[in-house]
Protein backbone atom coordinates (compact mmCIF):
# COMPACT_ATOMS: atom_id res chain seq x y z
CA UNK A 1 0.00 0.00 0.00
CA UNK A 2 1.00 3.35 -0.44
CA UNK A 3 3.00 5.90 1.86
CA UNK A 4 1.77 8.68 0.29
CA UNK A 5 -0.12 10.88 2.97
CA UNK A 6 -3.35 12.92 2.95
CA UNK A 7 -1.94 16.92 2.56
CA UNK A 8 -3.74 19.65 0.35
CA UNK A 9 -1.64 18.72 -2.29
CA UNK A 10 -2.43 15.40 -2.61
CA UNK A 11 -6.13 15.50 -2.13
CA UNK A 12 -6.21 18.19 -4.86
CA UNK A 13 -3.80 15.57 -7.10
CA UNK A 14 -5.74 12.47 -6.51
CA UNK A 15 -9.01 13.56 -5.32
CA UNK A 16 -10.28 10.32 -4.10
CA UNK A 17 -14.10 9.65 -5.31
CA UNK A 18 -15.34 7.94 -2.04
CA UNK A 19 -14.92 10.55 0.84
CA UNK A 20 -17.10 13.53 1.31
CA UNK A 21 -14.85 16.81 2.11
CA UNK A 22 -14.98 20.43 3.66
CA UNK A 23 -16.66 23.23 1.68
CA UNK A 24 -14.71 26.48 1.80
CA UNK A 25 -11.24 27.86 1.55
CA UNK A 26 -8.73 26.68 4.02
CA UNK A 27 -6.07 29.28 3.46
CA UNK A 28 -8.51 32.22 3.74
CA UNK A 29 -10.09 30.80 7.17
CA UNK A 30 -8.65 32.75 10.26
CA UNK A 31 -8.10 30.27 13.48
CA UNK A 32 -10.90 31.47 16.21
CA UNK A 33 -10.25 28.45 18.12
CA UNK A 34 -7.57 27.40 20.51
CA UNK A 35 -8.80 23.97 21.38
CA UNK A 36 -6.67 22.05 24.51
CA UNK A 37 -6.89 17.78 24.55
CA UNK A 38 -6.96 17.31 20.30
CA UNK A 39 -7.43 13.46 20.68
CA UNK A 40 -9.84 11.71 18.43
CA UNK A 41 -12.60 12.51 20.31
CA UNK A 42 -12.72 16.27 20.17
CA UNK A 43 -11.85 15.35 16.15
CA UNK A 44 -15.13 13.41 15.52
CA UNK A 45 -16.65 15.82 17.52
CA UNK A 46 -16.14 19.71 18.27
CA UNK A 47 -13.59 19.80 15.00
CA UNK A 48 -16.16 17.67 12.62
CA UNK A 49 -19.14 20.54 13.95
CA UNK A 50 -17.03 23.62 13.30
CA UNK A 51 -15.90 21.68 10.01
CA UNK A 52 -19.66 21.77 9.11
CA UNK A 53 -20.63 24.66 10.39
CA UNK A 54 -17.62 26.73 7.87
CA UNK A 55 -18.41 24.40 5.00
CA UNK A 56 -22.29 26.10 6.07
CA UNK A 57 -20.85 29.39 5.39
CA UNK A 58 -19.34 30.04 8.48
CA UNK A 59 -15.53 31.55 8.26
CA UNK A 60 -12.72 32.38 10.54
CA UNK A 61 -13.49 29.49 13.11
CA UNK A 62 -10.05 27.62 11.88
CA UNK A 63 -8.58 25.36 14.70
CA UNK A 64 -5.29 25.18 16.47
CA UNK A 65 -4.86 21.89 18.49
CA UNK A 66 -2.91 22.02 21.63
CA UNK A 67 -1.23 18.94 23.29
CA UNK A 68 -0.12 19.67 26.67
CA UNK A 69 2.45 16.33 26.95
CA UNK A 70 2.72 13.79 24.41
CA UNK A 71 3.85 14.71 20.30
CA UNK A 72 1.90 12.07 18.70
CA UNK A 73 -1.45 13.81 17.38
CA UNK A 74 1.11 16.56 16.21
CA UNK A 75 3.06 13.62 14.59
CA UNK A 76 -0.21 12.61 12.87
CA UNK A 77 -1.14 15.96 11.99
CA UNK A 78 1.26 18.77 10.85
CA UNK A 79 2.65 16.71 7.93
CA UNK A 80 -0.72 16.79 6.79
CA UNK A 81 -1.40 20.27 7.29
CA UNK A 82 -4.54 19.27 9.73
CA UNK A 83 -6.46 17.27 7.00
CA UNK A 84 -7.78 14.30 8.80
CA UNK A 85 -10.74 11.92 8.17
CA UNK A 86 -13.70 11.08 10.27
CA UNK A 87 -15.06 7.50 9.43
CA UNK A 88 -18.85 6.81 10.99
CA UNK A 89 -19.09 3.07 11.00
CA UNK A 90 -22.76 1.28 11.58
CA UNK A 91 -24.31 -2.09 10.25
CA UNK A 92 -25.09 -0.45 7.45
CA UNK A 93 -21.77 0.36 6.28
CA UNK A 94 -19.27 3.44 6.03
CA UNK A 95 -19.39 7.19 5.44
CA UNK A 96 -15.88 8.79 5.28
CA UNK A 97 -15.47 12.55 5.19
CA UNK A 98 -12.45 14.46 4.88
CA UNK A 99 -11.95 17.66 7.78
CA UNK A 100 -10.29 20.67 7.48
CA UNK A 101 -11.26 22.61 10.23
CA UNK A 102 -7.61 22.04 12.07
CA UNK A 103 -5.02 24.42 10.59
CA UNK A 104 -2.22 22.79 12.80
CA UNK A 105 -1.34 21.20 16.15
CA UNK A 106 0.89 22.66 19.12
CA UNK A 107 2.91 20.79 21.39
CA UNK A 108 2.52 22.52 24.46
CA UNK A 109 5.88 21.46 26.52
CA UNK A 110 8.90 21.94 23.15
CA UNK A 111 6.30 25.33 22.02
CA UNK A 112 4.80 27.21 25.05
CA UNK A 113 5.16 30.41 23.88
CA UNK A 114 3.51 29.67 20.57
CA UNK A 115 0.49 28.24 23.08
CA UNK A 116 0.47 31.68 24.40
CA UNK A 117 0.51 33.31 21.35
CA UNK A 118 -2.16 31.53 20.51
CA UNK A 119 -4.28 32.47 22.86
CA UNK A 120 -3.20 35.95 22.72
CA UNK A 121 -4.08 36.01 18.75
CA UNK A 122 -7.04 38.90 18.36
CA UNK A 123 -8.61 36.59 15.79
CA UNK A 124 -9.15 33.97 18.31
CA UNK A 125 -12.49 34.06 20.71
CA UNK A 126 -12.60 30.17 22.05
CA UNK A 127 -10.39 28.34 24.43
CA UNK A 128 -12.04 24.81 24.04
CA UNK A 129 -11.35 21.75 26.12
CA UNK A 130 -11.37 17.91 26.28
CA UNK A 131 -8.51 17.52 28.43
CA UNK A 132 -10.29 14.47 30.18
CA UNK A 133 -11.02 14.58 34.16
CA UNK A 134 -7.41 14.49 35.18
CA UNK A 135 -6.52 17.78 33.50
CA UNK A 136 -8.49 19.62 35.60
CA UNK A 137 -5.64 18.98 38.73
CA UNK A 138 -8.80 18.91 41.11
CA UNK A 139 -7.84 17.64 44.82
CA UNK A 140 -10.06 15.33 46.47
CA UNK A 141 -12.44 18.14 47.95
CA UNK A 142 -12.79 19.46 44.41
CA UNK A 143 -10.49 22.14 44.25
CA UNK A 144 -7.62 23.26 42.95
CA UNK A 145 -4.43 21.42 43.62
CA UNK A 146 -1.86 24.02 43.63
CA UNK A 147 0.75 21.99 43.36
CA UNK A 148 -0.49 19.46 40.35
CA UNK A 149 -1.30 23.20 38.50
CA UNK A 150 1.96 24.11 37.89
CA UNK A 151 3.18 25.23 34.85
CA UNK A 152 2.38 22.31 32.55
CA UNK A 153 -1.42 22.45 33.28
CA UNK A 154 -3.90 24.36 31.09
CA UNK A 155 -4.34 26.73 33.59
CA UNK A 156 -0.79 27.95 33.02
CA UNK A 157 -1.14 28.71 29.29
CA UNK A 158 -4.42 30.16 30.34
CA UNK A 159 -2.93 32.74 32.38
CA UNK A 160 -0.80 33.88 30.50
CA UNK A 161 -2.53 34.06 27.07
CA UNK A 162 -5.22 36.21 29.10
CA UNK A 163 -2.79 38.26 30.96
CA UNK A 164 -1.36 39.11 27.13
CA UNK A 165 -4.95 39.79 25.79
CA UNK A 166 -5.58 42.12 28.90
CA UNK A 167 -2.75 44.20 28.48
CA UNK A 168 -3.29 44.90 24.68
CA UNK A 169 -7.18 45.86 25.24
CA UNK A 170 -8.40 42.84 23.62
CA UNK A 171 -11.30 40.85 24.21
CA UNK A 172 -12.03 38.05 26.92
CA UNK A 173 -12.19 34.84 25.59
CA UNK A 174 -14.85 31.93 25.81
CA UNK A 175 -13.66 28.91 27.87
CA UNK A 176 -15.85 26.10 26.74
CA UNK A 177 -15.19 22.38 28.79
CA UNK A 178 -16.13 19.67 26.58
CA UNK A 179 -15.65 17.09 28.95
CA UNK A 180 -17.21 14.43 31.30
CA UNK A 181 -17.70 16.85 34.46
CA UNK A 182 -20.84 17.65 35.86
CA UNK A 183 -21.25 21.37 35.63
CA UNK A 184 -17.87 21.39 33.54
CA UNK A 185 -18.29 25.11 32.52
CA UNK A 186 -18.98 26.38 36.04
CA UNK A 187 -16.01 23.68 37.29
CA UNK A 188 -13.93 25.24 35.30
CA UNK A 189 -14.37 29.03 36.09
CA UNK A 190 -14.16 28.14 40.00
CA UNK A 191 -10.80 26.44 39.21
CA UNK A 192 -9.70 29.20 36.82
CA UNK A 193 -10.42 31.93 39.46
CA UNK A 194 -8.51 29.77 42.18
CA UNK A 195 -5.61 30.10 40.04
CA UNK A 196 -5.47 33.51 39.39
CA UNK A 197 -6.11 34.49 43.10
CA UNK A 198 -2.83 32.12 43.47
CA UNK A 199 -0.72 34.06 40.42
CA UNK A 200 -2.00 36.78 39.00
CA UNK A 201 -4.42 38.15 41.36
CA UNK A 202 -4.91 41.54 39.51
CA UNK A 203 -6.35 39.65 36.43
CA UNK A 204 -8.82 38.37 38.42
CA UNK A 205 -11.50 40.64 38.09
CA UNK A 206 -11.01 41.11 34.36
CA UNK A 207 -11.29 37.53 33.65
CA UNK A 208 -15.17 37.36 36.02
CA UNK A 209 -16.22 40.67 33.67
CA UNK A 210 -14.66 39.89 30.25
CA UNK A 211 -14.46 36.05 29.64
CA UNK A 212 -17.45 32.94 29.72
CA UNK A 213 -17.05 29.39 31.06
CA UNK A 214 -20.23 28.02 29.25
CA UNK A 215 -21.22 24.35 30.38
CA UNK A 216 -21.49 21.85 27.57
CA UNK A 217 -22.79 18.24 27.48
CA UNK A 218 -20.75 15.84 24.20
CA UNK A 219 -21.96 12.72 23.57
CA UNK A 220 -20.16 10.18 20.53
CA UNK A 221 -18.85 7.02 20.84
CA UNK A 222 -15.05 6.99 19.40
CA UNK A 223 -13.01 4.01 19.66
CA UNK A 224 -9.26 3.79 19.30
CA UNK A 225 -8.31 3.93 15.97
CA UNK A 226 -6.52 0.74 14.55
CA UNK A 227 -3.87 0.32 12.23
CA UNK A 228 -6.50 -1.66 10.45
CA UNK A 229 -8.60 1.11 10.44
CA UNK A 230 -6.33 3.20 8.74
CA UNK A 231 -5.65 0.77 6.19
CA UNK A 232 -9.40 0.43 5.54
CA UNK A 233 -9.27 4.45 5.10
CA UNK A 234 -6.55 4.09 2.79
CA UNK A 235 -8.59 2.25 0.42
CA UNK A 236 -11.50 5.14 0.77
CA UNK A 237 -8.90 7.15 -0.38
CA UNK A 238 -7.59 5.95 -3.10
CA UNK A 239 -4.17 5.11 -1.61
CA UNK A 240 -3.43 8.26 0.53
CA UNK A 241 -2.70 7.48 3.99
CA UNK A 242 -4.44 9.57 7.07
CA UNK A 243 -2.23 8.91 10.28
CA UNK A 244 -4.96 10.84 12.36
CA UNK A 245 -7.77 9.13 11.13
CA UNK A 246 -10.47 8.65 14.00
CA UNK A 247 -13.27 6.08 13.66
CA UNK A 248 -17.04 6.73 15.28
CA UNK A 249 -20.26 5.86 14.93
CA UNK A 250 -23.25 8.15 13.24
CA UNK A 251 -24.76 8.92 16.52
CA UNK A 252 -23.93 13.09 17.49
CA UNK A 253 -24.60 15.16 19.97
CA UNK A 254 -23.74 18.45 21.66
CA UNK A 255 -25.74 20.29 23.89
CA UNK A 256 -24.17 23.97 25.66
CA UNK A 257 -25.19 26.66 27.19
CA UNK A 258 -25.72 29.58 25.17
CA UNK A 259 -23.21 31.92 27.17
CA UNK A 260 -20.30 33.31 24.82
CA UNK A 261 -18.10 36.38 25.06
CA UNK A 262 -17.37 37.27 21.82
CA UNK A 263 -19.73 34.91 19.26
CA UNK A 264 -19.11 31.70 18.10
CA UNK A 265 -19.46 29.55 15.26
CA UNK A 266 -23.25 28.74 13.97
CA UNK A 267 -23.07 24.73 15.75
CA UNK A 268 -26.72 25.25 16.21
CA UNK A 269 -27.32 24.92 12.58
CA UNK A 270 -25.42 21.27 11.73
CA UNK A 271 -26.88 20.20 14.60
CA UNK A 272 -25.96 21.24 18.15
CA UNK A 273 -28.24 22.49 21.01
CA UNK A 274 -28.16 25.63 22.45
CA UNK A 275 -29.80 25.89 25.44
CA UNK A 276 -30.14 28.31 28.82
CA UNK A 277 -29.31 24.85 30.88
CA UNK A 278 -27.29 21.78 30.29
CA UNK A 279 -27.86 20.60 33.41
CA UNK A 280 -30.78 17.66 32.34
CA UNK A 281 -28.53 16.68 28.88
CA UNK A 282 -25.25 15.94 31.09
CA UNK A 283 -26.80 14.30 34.41
CA UNK A 284 -28.44 11.74 31.77
CA UNK A 285 -25.16 11.78 29.51
CA UNK A 286 -22.89 10.98 33.00
CA UNK A 287 -25.10 8.74 34.79
CA UNK A 288 -26.85 6.54 31.89
CA UNK A 289 -24.69 6.76 29.09
CA UNK A 290 -21.55 6.58 31.19
CA UNK A 291 -22.45 4.93 34.20
CA UNK A 292 -23.45 2.19 31.71
CA UNK A 293 -20.20 2.48 29.93
CA UNK A 294 -17.90 1.61 33.02
CA UNK A 295 -20.07 -0.86 34.01
CA UNK A 296 -20.01 -2.91 30.78
CA UNK A 297 -16.01 -1.87 31.32
CA UNK A 298 -15.52 -3.53 34.49
CA UNK A 299 -17.89 -6.07 34.54
CA UNK A 300 -17.20 -7.12 30.86
CA UNK A 301 -13.56 -7.69 31.07
CA UNK A 302 -14.11 -9.59 34.04
CA UNK A 303 -15.85 -11.70 31.94
CA UNK A 304 -13.43 -12.39 29.08
CA UNK A 305 -14.97 -9.72 26.60
CA UNK A 306 -12.70 -7.70 24.40
CA UNK A 307 -15.71 -4.93 22.61
CA UNK A 308 -18.53 -3.28 24.70
CA UNK A 309 -20.75 -4.59 21.65
CA UNK A 310 -19.65 -8.43 23.00
CA UNK A 311 -20.19 -7.40 27.00
CA UNK A 312 -23.95 -5.79 25.89
CA UNK A 313 -24.38 -9.08 24.11
CA UNK A 314 -23.92 -11.03 26.96
CA UNK A 315 -27.09 -12.37 28.94
CA UNK A 316 -25.51 -12.43 32.09
CA UNK A 317 -24.40 -8.78 31.67
CA UNK A 318 -26.94 -7.05 29.52
CA UNK A 319 -30.08 -7.28 32.45
CA UNK A 320 -27.27 -5.29 34.87
CA UNK A 321 -27.16 -2.48 31.83
CA UNK A 322 -30.60 -2.21 31.51
CA UNK A 323 -31.22 -1.70 35.22
CA UNK A 324 -28.28 0.74 35.64
CA UNK A 325 -29.83 3.10 33.44
CA UNK A 326 -34.00 2.92 33.87
CA UNK A 327 -34.17 2.18 37.61
CA UNK A 328 -30.97 3.19 38.75
CA UNK A 329 -29.97 6.35 37.34
CA UNK A 330 -33.60 7.62 35.03
CA UNK A 331 -35.30 8.15 38.43
CA UNK A 332 -32.80 10.74 39.95
CA UNK A 333 -32.65 12.38 37.22
CA UNK A 334 -34.88 16.08 36.68
CA UNK A 335 -35.60 15.80 32.82
CA UNK A 336 -35.69 18.73 30.73
CA UNK A 337 -39.34 19.13 28.89
CA UNK A 338 -39.42 16.68 26.08
CA UNK A 339 -36.37 15.19 27.30
CA UNK A 340 -37.51 11.57 26.82
CA UNK A 341 -35.09 9.05 29.25
CA UNK A 342 -36.87 5.70 28.22
CA UNK A 343 -36.24 6.53 24.57
CA UNK A 344 -33.00 7.09 25.37
CA UNK A 345 -32.29 4.12 27.29
CA UNK A 346 -33.53 2.15 24.03
CA UNK A 347 -31.05 4.44 21.57
CA UNK A 348 -28.22 3.52 24.31
CA UNK A 349 -28.31 0.06 24.26
CA UNK A 350 -28.47 0.18 20.07
CA UNK A 351 -25.69 2.02 20.26
CA UNK A 352 -23.55 -0.11 22.24
CA UNK A 353 -24.74 -2.99 20.11
CA UNK A 354 -23.19 -1.66 17.25
CA UNK A 355 -20.36 -4.03 16.13
CA UNK A 356 -18.64 -2.19 13.60
CA UNK A 357 -17.46 0.47 16.03
CA UNK A 358 -14.99 -2.49 18.01
CA UNK A 359 -15.22 -0.33 21.00
CA UNK A 360 -12.52 -1.68 23.76
CA UNK A 361 -13.77 -1.89 27.30
CA UNK A 362 -9.99 -1.26 28.82
CA UNK A 363 -10.24 1.96 26.99
CA UNK A 364 -12.99 2.56 29.10
CA UNK A 365 -11.63 1.70 31.68
CA UNK A 366 -8.97 3.81 32.08
CA UNK A 367 -8.79 6.44 35.03
CA UNK A 368 -11.80 4.87 37.19
CA UNK A 369 -11.28 6.64 40.22
CA UNK A 370 -11.76 9.93 38.12
CA UNK A 371 -14.80 8.63 36.04
CA UNK A 372 -17.07 6.90 38.62
CA UNK A 373 -18.09 9.97 41.00
CA UNK A 374 -19.95 11.52 38.69
CA UNK A 375 -20.90 8.35 36.60
CA UNK A 376 -22.09 6.14 39.72
CA UNK A 377 -22.01 7.50 43.19
CA UNK A 378 -23.87 10.23 42.75
CA UNK A 379 -26.36 8.16 41.28
CA UNK A 380 -26.07 5.92 44.65
CA UNK A 381 -26.57 8.71 46.94
CA UNK A 382 -29.45 9.90 44.90
CA UNK A 383 -30.77 6.57 45.61
CA UNK A 384 -29.67 6.54 49.25
CA UNK A 385 -31.78 9.38 50.13
CA UNK A 386 -34.85 7.26 49.50
CA UNK A 387 -33.97 4.25 50.72
CA UNK A 388 -32.56 2.29 47.93
CA UNK A 389 -29.84 0.32 46.79
CA UNK A 390 -28.37 -0.07 43.84
CA UNK A 391 -27.80 -3.89 42.56
CA UNK A 392 -26.73 -2.77 38.84
CA UNK A 393 -24.25 -0.09 40.28
CA UNK A 394 -22.53 -2.01 43.62
CA UNK A 395 -22.02 -4.70 40.84
CA UNK A 396 -19.61 -2.24 39.00
CA UNK A 397 -18.18 -1.07 42.16
CA UNK A 398 -17.29 -4.97 42.99
CA UNK A 399 -15.68 -4.84 39.67
CA UNK A 400 -13.90 -2.08 39.30
CA UNK A 401 -12.48 -2.84 42.50
CA UNK A 402 -11.19 -6.30 41.56
CA UNK A 403 -9.66 -4.23 38.62
CA UNK A 404 -8.17 -1.82 40.53
CA UNK A 405 -6.67 -4.70 43.07
CA UNK A 406 -5.07 -6.28 39.51
CA UNK A 407 -7.38 -8.96 38.78
CA UNK A 408 -7.30 -8.52 35.53
CA UNK A 409 -3.75 -7.36 35.09
CA UNK A 410 -2.72 -11.02 33.43
CA UNK A 411 -4.83 -10.59 30.42
CA UNK A 412 -5.34 -6.94 29.87
CA UNK A 413 -2.39 -5.32 30.99
CA UNK A 414 -1.40 -2.93 33.76
CA UNK A 415 -4.15 -0.57 35.56
CA UNK A 416 -4.31 2.93 33.81
CA UNK A 417 -5.56 5.00 36.71
CA UNK A 418 -3.77 8.23 38.01
CA UNK A 419 -3.95 6.76 41.84
CA UNK A 420 -3.02 3.14 40.50
CA UNK A 421 -0.33 2.67 43.47
CA UNK A 422 -2.33 4.28 45.84
CA UNK A 423 -5.18 1.95 45.00
CA UNK A 424 -3.13 -1.21 46.05
CA UNK A 425 -1.63 0.41 48.57
CA UNK A 426 -5.28 0.30 49.90
CA UNK A 427 -5.69 -3.26 48.91
CA UNK A 428 -2.69 -4.25 50.67
CA UNK A 429 -3.37 -2.56 53.48
CA UNK A 430 -7.07 -2.81 54.53
CA UNK A 431 -7.48 -5.99 52.83
CA UNK A 432 -11.36 -6.94 51.49
CA UNK A 433 -12.97 -6.16 55.01
CA UNK A 434 -11.87 -2.91 55.14
CA UNK A 435 -11.33 -1.59 51.40
CA UNK A 436 -14.76 -0.03 51.07
CA UNK A 437 -14.20 2.35 54.00
CA UNK A 438 -10.63 3.33 52.55
CA UNK A 439 -11.59 4.32 49.12
CA UNK A 440 -15.10 5.36 50.07
CA UNK A 441 -15.26 6.59 53.26
CA UNK A 442 -15.12 9.93 54.70
CA UNK A 443 -11.25 9.43 54.34
CA UNK A 444 -11.62 7.68 51.52
CA UNK A 445 -9.42 8.12 48.20
CA UNK A 446 -12.24 8.71 46.13
CA UNK A 447 -14.05 11.91 47.75
CA UNK A 448 -18.18 11.00 47.16
CA UNK A 449 -21.67 12.43 48.31
CA UNK A 450 -22.15 8.14 48.73
CA UNK A 451 -20.97 7.11 52.04
CA UNK A 452 -21.99 3.18 52.47
CA UNK A 453 -23.25 1.94 55.55
CA UNK A 454 -21.88 -1.21 57.39
CA UNK A 455 -24.28 -3.73 55.38
CA UNK A 456 -23.33 -2.71 52.20
CA UNK A 457 -19.98 -2.83 53.28
CA UNK A 458 -20.65 -6.24 54.39
CA UNK A 459 -22.49 -6.77 50.78
CA UNK A 460 -19.78 -5.55 48.78
CA UNK A 461 -17.02 -7.56 51.03
CA UNK A 462 -19.13 -10.94 50.43
CA UNK A 463 -18.59 -10.32 46.32
CA UNK A 464 -15.15 -9.33 46.38
CA UNK A 465 -14.50 -12.89 48.21
CA UNK A 466 -16.87 -14.66 45.59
Amino acid sequence: MSDLRLNPFTLTTFAPAEAERYGYDRDAQACGIVHFGIGAFHRAHQAWYTDLAMSAGDRDWGIIGVSLRSGEVAHQMNPQEGLYTVTERSGEGARTRIIGAVKQVLVAPYEPDEVVAALAAPQTRIASFTITEKGYCRAKDGSLDLELAGDESVYHYLALGLRRRHDAGLAGLTLLSCDNLADNGKQLARLMQQYLTRHDSELLAWFEAECTCPSSMVDRIVPATTAEDRDAVAETLDGLRDEAAVMTEPFSQWVIEDKFANGRPSWDNVGAELVEDVRPYETAKLRMLNGAHSMLAYVGLAHGHTYVHEAVADPAIRPLAERLMREEAAPTIAAAPGQDLSAYADDLLKRFANPALQHRLIQIAMDGSQKIPQRWLETLAANQINGKNCTAILAGITAWLKHARGDNESVWGPVDDPITDALKAKWASDGVGGIVKAIFGEKGLVKSAWQPDIPLHELIARDLEA
